[in-house]
This record gives C-alpha cells, structure tokens and sequence, in this order.
C-alpha cells in the first residue's frame, strides 16, 4: 500500500510539475518523509528527480535554450554536490525542519521576486545556478527560485519547461551521484527512487496537452498552496518525532 500511495501522489505531481514547471519534489516529499524517514527520502527524491525532469527534457526536446543551461549548470553542478555534502552532516529531525521552513518562506520570496520583474541575463544565469545549486543539495526543491529565474531571462511555456529541466537533470545526477559517494544512496533506496520517478514521469508526458491552457493565476495558486501545504506538513513532522 505504501508503494502505491507513493505512485499516486507521484502521478499527480508529476503531471501538475508538467504544467507549472516545478511542484513534483514540493508534493512528493512529505509522502516520502512519512513512508521512509528524511534521511532516505532526500536521496529518493533526488533520484526520483532526475526521471521526471529527463521527462520534460524528452517531452519539449526542440525547446530547450541550450545556452541557458550551460550557463546556469556550470556552477550550479558543483553547488550541487557542496549542498548535498552539507546536508548529509545534519541530523534528520533538522532536515525536516529546514525543508519546511524554505518551502513556506519560497512563498512570499517568490512574490517579491514577480512583483520587481527583473530581467535576467546569461550572467545571473550562472550566479543563480551557485547559489540554487546549493541550496539544491540541502533541500528537496528550489523550483519557487529557479522557476523566475528562468522566466526573467525570457523564457516561456515550452522552451521554458524544457531548460529549465534541462538546467535542474545536471543537479539532480551531481546530487545522486554525491549521496551514492558517501553510502546515502544504496541499491535499496535507488529502486525506491526509480519506483517514484517512474509516476513522475508517466504524469510529465500527461501534462504537455494541458500547459497551453494555464493561466499565470492559476499557476500562483498552485505553487503557493502546495508549498505551504508541503512545508506546514513537514514542520508538523518535526515537532511529533
């Protein structure tokens, strides 16, 4: 049963992360902190993202600004690394309480960050993808800061959805690959990565006919009702261990 609620949650989230962008780690989490523990869910999650942004990769391949992505990999890759080797030296009850807090302070960052309309060029590019790689590794998603990043730079709907999945797979692979390095990602907690990835997919390719047909509103609503709804449930995971 437990499998399966994680394949359920997973197809949703994967189909919504489909429409909006980003959304499937923020949804998936608390399921996977409830059914395995912060420790194992990280490192699944980190698997589990890779599938689902190889998915849109797949789903939008002609979109993708190539330039965009090497600009914003470069240093987001060994960020990437750095965060999860950070994260792996804090106590679980920390985790929980770190992911909850960033989710639900994603939500008025997020709007500050609409309301300045920055523009962003190749060069904040490769700042933002240091800084968010890093926070990459601790974390189990920086959607909410490198969704508008991506957007100030200009990009929209499906060459939107594709770099910025493009960008996230070289930080997610350098994440796994870290957590394999020092024993947090075993044979084990892989196949459960794998298990959850493959709904995450399922629901990318689901989502392409409707991203044509969401409104920005409705894409506000969404991200800010799932972050609090995800942080709110992991901070309440915390405070009960």
């Amino acid at each position: 049963m437990g499998f399966l609620f994680v394949l359920i949650v997973g197809l949703v989230a994967g189909t919504i992360s489909g429409i909006v962008g980003t959304g499937s780690s923020i949804m998936l989490m608390p399921v996977l902190v409830y059914q395995y523990g912060p420790k194992q869910a990280v490192p699944i999650m980190a698997v589990a993202a890779v599938m689902a942004n190889l998915s849109r990769i797949l789903a939008w391949w002609r979109e993708v600004d190539w330039r965009a992505c090497i600009a914003y990999s470069i240093t987001g890759i060994p960020a990437a690394a750095l965060g999860a080797r950070t994260l792996l030296a804090l106590p679980s009850h920390a985790v929980d309480i770190a992911i909850g807090v960033f989710l639900i302070a994603m939500v008025p960052v997020r709007h500050w960050l609409a309301r300045h309309r920055l523009k962003a060029n190749l060069w904040h590019l490769a700042i933002g993808g240091a800084l968010i790689g890093y926070l990459t590794g601790i974390v189990a998603s920086t959607g909410p800061l490198s969704v508008p990043l991506f957007l100030f730079y200009g990009l929209s709907k499906g060459a939107f959805l594709a770099t910025e999945a493009a960008s996230s797979l070289g930080l997610y692979v350098s994440k796994s690959v870290t957590f394999e390095r020092f024993g947090a990602l075993t044979p084990d907690i892989a196949l459960k990565g794998l298990i959850a990835g493959a709904s995450l997919m399922a629901g990318a390719f689901i989502a392409k006919r409707f991203v044509l047909q969401l409104k920005p509103e409705s894409f506000r609503l969404i991200m800010d009702g799932i972050m609090l709804a995800a942080g709110t449930a992991l901070l309440w995971s915390a405070m009960t261990q």
